[in-house]
This record gives C-alpha cells, structure tokens and sequence, in this order.
C-alpha cells in the first residue's frame, strides 16, 4: 500500500497559541498549496482527510474526501485557543508525560493515537487497489508513520511534519518503506 501523509497548510492563528481541533482557517491558499503537492501525488488515489477546514479544504482541492474524525488532531479541551503563556506551568506537567497527560477536558496523546490506529487498521482491512493520500493534522501523521515505522510512541514526536508537506511510506508484505518526508 503506498500512502502519501499531507499535513494541512499553516493555520490561520497566532503562534503560540494551543489550538488543537480548534476549526480555524488557513493562512495561505489551499489552492496554490494543492498546486504544489500535486506532480508528488500518483495520478489516482483513494481520499482521506480530518473534517477540520484547515485539512478537508486541502483535500477537496483533490477530490472528494472520505472524512473520518478519527483523523482529527489531539482534543486539548480547555487549552485549545489559549496562549502557552497564559496556561502556565500546566505545560511542565505534559513534558514530563507527553503521551499519558491529559488537558482538562481533552485527550491524551495515547488516545488520540488509539483512535488514528483504529482508523489505519479499518484502512488495511480495506485493501485499497489504489495509492492512499491521507490529509490530516501532526499528531495524527506522527501516529501513523510512527507506528509503521515500528518506533516506540515516545520517539514520535521526533517525527515534524511540515505544514502543507507531503511524505511517502509504502506498506509491504515484508515491512515498510520511507520513501521521502516533507517534500
């Protein structure tokens, strides 16, 4: 299976602002960003995308995307649009714990990465005969690359998706295949 990971475009917010699946725009042209990917994408593929404008505006510049909210960002519940600043201290307590903190109500990276592999296992019992593009957020792409890429979740976040670039695996039989990242 040959999947193209595209994280959304930069987002239309304030750096150091916490939005999570806070549904804010873009800040720069799908259309152009689109234009862009396109020569790396193969002729015809099967469509998939998180329901946030910041990703489904990006894929529908493709197709029709099948949206699933199961490839929505991490949920950081009562951070989402507020600035590091202002949540304070709170932060040390996700650095010492990336994957099992939990923002007051949101979620925590290990369930955001439960419900992504769901997908990605719903996706390979599919079987899809054509080439897969996934368009969807950092901690979603980190998720599944990191885990085909057989790295333990603590090393995923190594793993820096650029905002309107695409990476390559090739999921075979025998293992899987990095054939570039953040073209």
């Amino acid at each position: 299976m040959e999947l193209h990971l595209i994280r959304h475009p930069r987002p239309a917010i304030e750096p150091g602002v916490c939005y999570g699946q806070h549904d804010i725009g873009l800040a720069e042209s799908a259309t152009e960003v689109a234009a862009r990917l396109r020569p790396l994408l193969p002729d015809r593929f099967e469509l998939h995308a998180s329901p946030l404008i910041r990703a489904r505006l990006l894929a529908e510049e493709f197709g029709t995307p099948h949206l699933d909210a199961r490839l929505k960002e991490i949920h950081f519940g009562e951070w989402e649009g507020r600035t590091f600043s202002a949540i304070g201290t709170a932060i040390d307590d996700w650095a010492a714990d990336p994957l099992g903190f939990r923002a007051p109500g949101g979620e925590s990276a290990r369930e955001m990465t439960t419900r992504v592999l769901h997908w990605l296992s719903d996706l390979q019992l599919s079987a899809p005969d054509e080439p897969v593009v996934i368009v969807a957020h950092g901690g979603p792409l980190r998720a599944i690359a990191g885990h085909l890429l057989g790295l333990p979740p603590e090393r995923w976040l190594g793993l820096d998706f650029g905002c309107g670039q695409v990476t390559r695996l090739d999921v075979e039989n025998w293992g899987v295949v990095l054939r570039w990242f953040n073209r």
